[in-house]
């Protein structure tokens, strides 16, 4: 299984958010946001952080996908 933020960013999209926005509002690092973009795991407290910035819960940010996608 692999994880995939698509609903991350499309998240950020329908709120007008940069991820250079969430850097700031969630305090994670561009190197995190960096990860995420590779589709790369971080770590439950990070995800934790998004989810309080945004207001919204892991579900909304991510997904996992099988190996084939």
């Amino acid at each position: 299984m692999n994880i995939s933020y698509k609903k991350l960013w499309k998240l950020l999209i329908d709120r007008d958010m940069k991820k250079k926005g969430l850097e700031k509002a969630a305090g994670i690092s561009n190197y995190v946001i960096s990860e995420m973009t590779r589709n790369e795991n971080i770590t439950v407290e990070t995800v934790g952080k998004i989810c309080k910035a945004l207001n919204c819960t892991p579900n909304d940010m991510l997904e996992f996908v099988s190996d084939s996608e």
